[in-house]
């Protein structure tokens, strides 16, 4: 027994010592059939810019009402209609409000009346109380009459005033020249203006002018200036980049969920009439920019090489602690490190400061591949295939 478990222990140390010498062996083929990917240095434009959401909305939206309460009698206008200032739009019930119109009338004709009578009992009272022939209280009280009889016809004017001012609120018109946006009532609906008034109509001034009103985050507000140029996408035009300006900047907080952004008004042109009110814009405020500048992709400063390919050089003194490391593949197959100073970037690229020159090649990362090739197939312990870099 003691002799098997020699045999047993002897075997299973062979074996680590086998599959140790394979892998050593399979560290030079490893470099050998390793897969770069590489990126090409160019000459470019970069933007760096504030990435927010927001949507879209008339520079100016109005919403029509009614002041008094009635039956919609008549619409005139419908969704997407092009109205003028003045122009009639709805009319509600005039039935009640004539009434009191002509009510109003009557009881400013009694009050004329009145005034007639308490006008000529004033110019007899007054000879007579010259002659002594009528007391002075009674002059005194036509006075008083003559006076309270014009008093009831100005009141009697006002109430008829104001019953044809309720009348003439039947007719419901366009404040402004513009486009009906959205209509809220129908025939025969009743609208009741008892405690707010309600909007029967969205009218917008000129859709051929727009705005975003952008939620922008605190850590990036301080970048924002008005007069910034901003580029958006909509989801009805993905493959379409509109442009717009940032007109204002508001320093009222808006918080949700603990997360505080800031208002940023941008003014978007549309006279194509592509952009619809409601959409939801993709924001992007440039806040840098640079024309023509030496830009390398952002992967080729993520590279990460095994030890086996990576160059074995440490940071040198007179090196910033700034610059950033990227590895550069020659046309002989070589790979050197270089250490580069990096300006603005846009979230692809990034511009190059110093240390590159356009055409150069860099290494972006190590594709794993499977070698089939019959000569350098190795198998692992539990008998697989091993992938190799």
């Amino acid at each position: 027994m003691k002799t098997l478990i020699w045999i047993i222990g002897l075997l299973v140390v062979v074996t680590i010592v086998w599959f140790s010498f394979v892998s050593r062996q399979g560290d030079d083929s490893r470099v050998s059939t390793s897969r770069l990917d590489l990126t090409e240095v160019e000459r470019g434009s970069i933007m760096e810019s504030i990435r927010a959401t927001g949507r879209l909305s008339p520079v100016r939206e109005i919403q029509v009402g009614s002041q008094i309460s009635g039956i919609i009698v008549e619409l005139l206008v419908d969704f997407n209609s092009e109205v003028k200032a003045g122009d009639l739009i709805a009319k509600l019930d005039t039935a009640t409000f004539e009434a009191n119109v002509a009510l109003a009338e009557a009881e400013l004709r009694s009050a004329k009346a009145a005034l007639d009578l308490a006008r000529l009992r004033e110019e007899r009272a007054r000879p007579l109380q010259l002659q002594d022939l009528l007391p002075q209280s009674e002059l005194e009280e036509a006075i008083a009459g003559l006076q309270q009889a014009l008093a009831q016809v100005d009141i009697r004017k006002s109430n008829l005033l104001k019953a044809q001012l309720e009348l003439e609120r039947c007719y419901i018109t366009s404040p402004t020249d513009g486009i009906v946006i959205s209509r809220n009532v129908d025939v025969g609906q009743t609208v009741a203006a008892s405690l707010s008034a309600p909007v029967l109509f969205e009218i917008a001034d000129d859709l051929t002018k727009m705005e975003i009103i952008a939620n922008v985050s605190e850590a990036d507000v301080g970048n924002l200036a008005v007069g910034q140029r901003v580029e958006f996408q909509v989801d009805a035009y993905r493959d379409r980049r509109f442009d717009g300006t940032v007109t204002q900047v508001r320093n009222a907080p808006r918080m949700v969920e603990n997360v505080v952004t800031y208002d940023t008004v941008i003014a978007v042109g549309n006279r194509e009439m592509l952009l619809k009110p409601g959409m939801t814009a993709e924001v992007f405020i440039i806040t840098k920019a640079v024309e023509d500048v030496v830009r390398v992709r952002n992967s080729a400063l993520r590279a990460r090489l095994p030890d086996a390919l990576r160059p074995l050089v440490e940071r040198p003194e007179s090196v910033d602690e700034s610059a950033r490391p990227v590895y550069l593949h020659s046309d002989t197959g070589q790979i050197e490190l270089r250490w580069i100073t990096t300006g603005i970037t846009d979230g692809f690229y990034t511009e190059v400061l110093d240390g590159l020159e356009p055409g150069v090649s860099l290494i972006t990362g190590i594709r794993l591949q499977m070698d089939n090739s019959s000569g350098n197939r190795r198998s692992t312990i539990l008998g697989g295939q091993q992938a190799t870099f």
